[in-house]
Parts: structure tokens; sequence; C-alpha cells
């Protein structure tokens, strides 16, 4: 079989740096601008950003709905930081006109960590990810406020939630792209290859 394909949302944010990581893992990486390339996808990235920005670039591109009824199906997703808010059902300090794909079952508040030259750099321990702590890029990041049972915590910081898994769908509130630590796109190409019925083709 071929190496998963994974798309990474393209409207705004740091595309490029998704795109590198998943090369790493042994990916093949496709920017998404338009409905149509998201048929034939493995799974999808929701890269950091401005998730209001995001959102309304969603809407004006005509890839609102579209995504959702991804997310929606089943398909694998995996979100950081601004792309954590997409898929949240519910939101905390959001705009009145943001609109999530959802996917998640918890709530989500933003800039939770505090503003940009708030940002910092932790090591966070990550359930289901061997090797040791990863280092968590957090910018403007959200924190989970709570989740549903259908949602898994997989980390912890500082005492809130930072990343989550529910089915097909992995969300971190830090960005790991921006480390060099590929080990998280690792679990979710493993996860895009598992849901198409292969074994990954690098871990």
């Amino acid at each position: 079989m071929s190496d998963p394909v994974i798309g990474v949302l393209a409207l705004q944010g740091d595309v490029r740096e998704h795109l590198a990581a998943l090369a790493g893992v042994g990916a093949e990486g496709r920017q998404v601008r338009r409905p149509e390339e998201l048929a034939d996808l493995d799974g999808l990235v929701v890269p950091g950003g401005e998730s209001t920005t995001m959102s309304n670039l969603a809407v004006a591109f005509g890839l609102l709905e579209p995504l959702r009824a991804f997310v929606a199906a089943g398909r694998p997703v995996y979100g950081t930081c601004a792309g954590m808010i997409m898929l949240a059902d519910r939101l905390l300090d959001g705009r009145p006109d943001q609109h999530t794909l959802g996917g998640v079952d918890m709530t989500v508040r933003r800039n939770a960590f505090g503003r940009q030259n708030e940002s910092f750099e932790a090591d966070v321990e990550v359930s289901g990810v061997a090797g040791g702590p990863v280092r968590g890029v957090f910018i403007r990041a959200p924190w989970v406020e709570s989740v549903g049972e259908a949602a898994q915590v997989l980390a912890v910081h500082d005492g809130h939630t930072v990343a989550v898994r529910q089915g097909n769908v992995l969300a971190t509130s830090f960005h790991p792209e921006l480390t060099g630590d590929h080990r998280l796109h690792g679990l979710f190409v493993s996860m895009a290859a598992e849901a198409r019925g292969t074994a990954p083709a690098a871990a």
C-alpha cells in the first residue's frame, strides 16, 4: 500500500511546518483549500493559527460544511492549538460569529494560557506516545475546561488538559510541529493508516 495521504488545511496558520513533520513520519502531505481536495485523503491536519480567522476563511472558501462532514464521518483529523479550538463541540470566550467543526465532546477556552508575549515551552507527558515527554510549544494556547465521556484525556499541563482523543480525532493545545519531534504526527499517521485498514508506513 502507498503511504498515507494527509491533508493540511491551508487557509491560514503553520501549514509548512506540518507538511514537514508529516514527511518526517513517512506520510504524503497535501495542502487543502477546496472542498474537492478532501475526497481522497486518509486524514486531515487542522493547524495552529488564529481560530476566528480560520473559521471565517472556511466559510468564505465553502469549506465549513464539507469539513464538518469529514469529521462527522469519522475520518481521522488532528488539530493543534487553533485546530483544537476548531474541533471542540463547545467554546468559551469565542466570538459570536465563530464556527467550529466539532468532533470532540469537550469545552475549550480560547487563549487560556495567555497572550502572545506569555507564550512558553514545556515538557508534556502524552499517553500513548513512547520515548519520554513531548516538548510542547504553547502560543496563545487554549486549554480544555471539560471533556465528555467519549473523549479521552491524553495529557495535562499545570492542572489543565492539553491533549485529547476521541475516536479518530486527536487534538493538542500546543504545537509539536515547531520542535522537530514528530512523535505526535507519527501517532496521527498511525491512526490514519489504521482507519484505512493498513499498517503505518513509518512510525
